[in-house]
């Protein structure tokens, strides 16, 4: 077959280094840029096949996300904008490390195992952030489309969730929205200031919000959408990219795991702020107080606020329909516990891992998902936004109801629904905090963070860790669970977890109590556990204090 032959050529072009091996994980391949261009070139025919075999355009995102600035990565999206499928996750990793002369084997048998329609017509869109190195790699994408004769569309700089939203959109023949970034902006910002437009006491005060852009694609977005905002909202945009390294000393991550704020943004007392990563599908909210202490709200605090007021809408509406919040075992105990027990909200526990929250979140009519790192988004069935939009249209209705509707139906348009999305996300909190009239201080009372630590163990092989119950409890070693266990009884509010990581051989430690003290102890006591009876490497684990 023709192209086969013009696949070899091409591949010489894109050679792999002797000897690499990569696993195409959650967050797709990452690693140094230099080390990445036959990926991209091979990940470039494998979305060219998975576009034949699923009939619909598929995505190519250039980007390592939160990662320093010399790596880099690539994943792809699915027809709905959501991520690809396990079992093309593991094509993916065959085909990444595949000798160069046997790539066309591999190709072939997933064409096989598949059972591709190879005459079947291809389109992928491609998008990058902007990593110096991005430019050449999604290049080396492009020519991996046109090598098996795809045709493809280069959306150029784009966030992460623009070009998941451009893909559903695409695929859905418009009914998603535009497949621009102008159709982005415009159909985000509208649905912001529709939802703001009756709050109309707003100072401009409540208007303002500080903004890190991590010095990445997401701050760029941001400064091409504001003139979309109309002054709705105002945003003071800091790490604008200008100068300074993307995720240096900035970024959700850093200001997550930190927890302090970037470094170099001056911060008034109770002043709002918010921070993207670098290619915007995560972002944290912040504040600090008179006293100078930082106070950071996370995913759980922001899937807090969304579910609240999205129940209290769906009462206001009279609906009856089922919503749920799906954490990780990473969020807070208090979160957990306020959203059960005041809120009377269902909160479901899946594994670490966007995608598995993204399809439990699926199985109601209002799946609200968020990671404890900021990346999250609300989900509405099919079902629910028909009878939404049929109550909004309904002239029968009393005010009360046909208000919440409405609130409703904009709330559905001013979120991503595809993807954790950090711009979209934003205006989603904001018209939240608009509409109740709350300050960022009055939202982070509504319940208070359990003191927490997190810890990580060598271990000589990560695979010695098994877990259930949603990474919750230990199934091996023999006798962890157990350990782990007699350990949290010595503290009050206590829990403690422990999970392999998904990329490095480490053993994450999760604990949380009611001091800090005493998470701080738990933690170090389980890792002194783990270490002992997981084959831990190198010094035993110190003390914190």
């Amino acid at each position: 077959m023709a192209e086969f032959q013009e696949i070899s050529k091409l591949s010489a072009l894109h050679p792999k280094p002797a000897g690499l091996v990569l696993q195409y994980g959650t967050s797709g391949f990452r690693t140094n840029a230099k080390q990445l261009d036959h990926i991209m070139f091979r990940m470039g025919l494998l979305a060219t096949v998975r576009s034949k075999k699923t009939k619909a355009t598929i995505g190519v995102m250039v980007t390592a996300s939160h990662n320093p600035e010399e790596d880099n990565g690539v994943k792809l999206v699915d027809p709905m904008g959501e991520m690809v499928t396990q079992d093309w996750e593991e094509h993916a990793t065959q085909l990444a490390n595949a000798d160069q002369e046997d790539l066309l084997t591999a190709l072939k048998n997933i064409i096989e195992k598949e059972a591709i329609n190879m005459s079947q017509e291809a389109n992928v869109f491609v998008g990058k952030d902007t990593r110096s190195s991005s430019a050449s790699l999604s290049q080396a994408v492009l020519d991996g489309v046109s090598a098996l004769g795809g045709h493809s569309k280069d959306y150029g700089l784009v966030t992460t969730p623009q070009l998941h939203y451009m893909v559903c959109c695409q695929n859905t023949q418009g009914k998603y929205g535009e497949a621009t970034v102008e159709g982005y902006y415009t159909k985000f910002c509208q649905a912001f200031i529709q939802l703001t437009k009756n709050t109309s006491n707003r100072t401009d005060d409540q208007k303002h919000l500080c903004l890190d852009g991590a010095n990445g694609i997401g701050a760029l977005k941001v400064r091409e959408m504001e003139s979309h905002l109309k002054k709705e909202l105002q945003i003071s945009l800091n790490n604008d990219g200008s100068k300074g390294r993307l995720n240096h000393q900035c970024g959700a991550d850093y200001v997550k795991v930190q927890q302090k704020p970037p470094t170099g943004i001056k911060i008034n007392p109770g002043e709002r702020c918010c921070s993207f990563d670098g290619d915007a599908d995560r972002i944290v909210y912040y504040y600090t107080d008179s006293e100078g202490t930082f106070h950071l709200l996370d995913g759980d605090k922001m899937a807090t606020l969304i579910s609240t007021f999205l129940k209290e809408l769906l009462t206001q509406a009279g609906l009856d329909l089922k919503i749920a919040v799906v954490q990780t075992a990473y969020a807070n105990g208090s979160s957990t516990h306020y959203l059960e027990n005041t809120m009377k909200v269902l909160v479901r526990c899946t594994k670490t891992g966007v995608k598995h929250l993204h399809h439990v979140a699926q199985e109601f009519d209002v799946g609200v998902y968020f990671e404890a790192n900021g990346h999250g988004t609300v989900l509405f069935s099919k079902a629910a936004e028909e009878k939404i939009q049929q109550l909004a249209e309904d002239t029968n209705v009393n005010d009360e109801r046909k208000k919440a509707a409405l609130l409703l139906r904009n709330t559905i348009n001013v979120i991503n629904q595809t993807v954790g999305d950090a711009i979209s996300d934003m205006l989603l909190i904001e018209a939240i905090l608009a509409i109740k009239g709350m300050t960022i201080q009055q939202w982070d009372t509504i319940y208070t963070d359990l003191p927490n630590r997190q810890l990580k163990v060598k271990v000589a092989d990560r695979r010695v860790i098994d877990t259930t119950d949603a990474e919750r409890r230990a199934v091996t070693p023999a006798g962890l669970q157990e350990a782990i266990d007699n350990l949290v009884k010595k503290y009050r509010q206590a829990r403690s977890f422990v999970r392999p990581s998904g990329t490095e051989d480490v053993v994450r430690v999760y604990a949380e109590a009611d001091t800090q003290e005493s998470a701080d102890a738990l933690a170090h006591e389980v890792s002194l556990a783990v270490y002992r009876l997981a084959g831990g490497v190198g010094d035993e684990p110190k003390p914190l204090h």
